[in-house]
């Protein structure tokens, strides 16, 4: 489980991190492609590989044909290039030989890529840095467009509003016949209602009402939990209407709430970002990955949010544990922590865990977000000194040096991820990063305690993913 790095120099002065196996395997698509990557991930089928300073390996892997497969991968992106025919993203050979690259240096030869490696490695670099600089560029192609996409956004922006005064009869009628009443009129009353959302084009009102559909019969106190929900989707059907008078950040929160697209627009950020945490959920017929960062000079924390289409997985992943000197430009709005990755410098580094805080403290930490949106349903959080253990309804995460806990979400209890930390706990003290909200800590990552390199500082190695 321990990740370790590589020790040559990187063009920026710093050692090029080198991926743990666990890191890697967090890469893969799906299970088939960890499973085959996991195949070739020893020397036998690799001929010719190699490594340079500024983070890219590559190789030749022996297939089914007479000519190998021709395997590059830029760990600076990551960013990956196989001629192999895999539609997969990695493909089976790139987490081979990443995961070849994780057992240690003495299968790549150090040096210059081979020339096939070296056309597309420079070509890659070429077209970042090429558009980081048209990102600089002026906004001369802007003018008529702008004005036929204001136009479009007022449409829009005008059905939301018409949807919204439906919704908000809608929850009057259901107040006034009763709550309990809803358990007999099954989940058509709340599909029928989330169509007409999506009709209004809002997404995000549809979504809610579909989740309140679940709620409905889901076991004792249903009642209790549907009013609750009913009133935050009325609270966020006012704010819509009335958003003119909003704060501008929170009438942006509430614009991405109700399902507009929004874009990337703040300063830019650079910063030495840690990959706290990267996973996986469905989203409809697609999946959402999410990989949430923490600035060591900023004290930031970001979410990098992307998508894949049904069957595949986002092409954006980070190795959990490493370090990047990338610019981050945050998303609008109030306590938002959407950001969008930028330009990045130079090659991956080890790093040690993030701070943390006491557990006492983290429900402050969540209310204090709660003001600046109140739909949260939970906010990150890096817990320090805490242990595991057992509790009368499930588990919880104790302070080791105060009288306080946290309740474990109910979401993490039937995941592998909570033995993965009581083991690595062994009933002392570790480094949590996960989201603190209503239901309790959901844990997403922790770091192994006592593990230092030269220096002092703790390895990159302690970390272990949990989701």
């Amino acid at each position: 489980m321990l990740l370790s790095h590589g020790g040559e120099p990187s063009p920026t002065g710093g050692p090029v991190a080198r991926w743990s196996v666990e890191q890697v395997l967090a890469l893969a698509p799906d299970d088939a492609s960890r499973k085959a990557g996991t195949r070739l991930g020893a020397a036998g089928p690799w001929t010719d590989t190699g490594r340079d300073a500024a983070g890219a390996v590559w190789g030749l892997c022996k297939g089914s044909g007479s000519t190998p497969y021709r395997t590059v991968v830029d760990t600076t992106g990551p960013a990956y290039s196989c001629s192999c025919p895999s539609r997969k993203f990695p493909c089976k050979h790139a987490l081979g030989l990443l995961l070849l690259r994780a057992s240690g240096d003495a299968a790549f030869r150090p040096g210059e890529p081979a020339d096939w490696a070296a056309a597309w490695i420079e070509g890659r670099r070429r077209r970042a840095a090429e558009k980081g600089g048209a990102a600089s560029g002026g906004d001369a192609a802007r003018g008529p467009a702008d004005a036929a996409a204001r136009k479009r956004a007022e449409r829009r922006a005008e059905r939301v509003t018409g949807g919204a005064q439906e919704l908000e009869q809608r929850l009057a009628d259901l107040l006034r016949g009763g709550l309990a009443a809803t358990d007999r009129s099954g989940y058509g009353l709340w599909e029928e209602t989330a169509a007409r959302m999506v009709d209004a084009q809002a997404p995000g009102l549809a979504a809610r009402v579909r989740e309140l559909g679940a709620i409905t019969g889901s076991g004792p106190g249903w009642p209790v939990r549907l009013l609750e929900e009913c009133g935050l989707l009325h609270l966020l059907d006012t704010a819509w209407l009335g958003r003119e008078r909003l704060p501008d950040p929170l009438a942006a929160t509430v614009r991405t709430r109700v399902g507009l697209p929004i874009s990337a627009e703040g300063a830019p950020v650079r910063d030495h970002w840690l990959v706290l945490a990267q996973y996986d959920t469905p989203d409809g017929k697609i999946v959402a990955r999410r990989i949430w960062l923490y600035g060591r000079e900023s004290g930031r924390t970001a979410l990098l949010l992307s998508f894949g289409a049904a069957g595949r997985s986002p092409a954006q992943a980070l190795p959990v544990g490493a370090t990047i000197d990338a610019e981050l430009t945050p998303y609008p709005g109030g306590g938002q922590l959407r950001a969008e990755l930028g330009e990045q410098f130079g090659a991956m580094a080890p790093a040690g865990p993030p701070p943390g805080i006491a557990a006492a403290a983290a429900p402050a930490v969540y209310g204090d977000a709660l003001r600046e949106d109140p739909w949260l349903d939970a906010w990150p959080v890096t817990l320090r000194d805490v242990i595991p253990v057992p509790a009368k309804d499930g588990w919880q995460v104790a302070d080791a040096h105060a009288d306080s806990a946290l309740p474990i979400a109910p979401a993490a209890l039937s995941r592998p991820g909570l033995w993965k930390l009581v083991a690595l706990s062994g009933g002392g003290p570790v480094t949590v990063f996960g989201e603190i909200g209503h239901r309790g800590f959901d844990p997403f990552a922790a770091w192994e305690p006592g593990e230092t390199e030269e220096g002092g500082r703790a390895a990159v190695g302690s970390v272990v993913q949990l989701v």
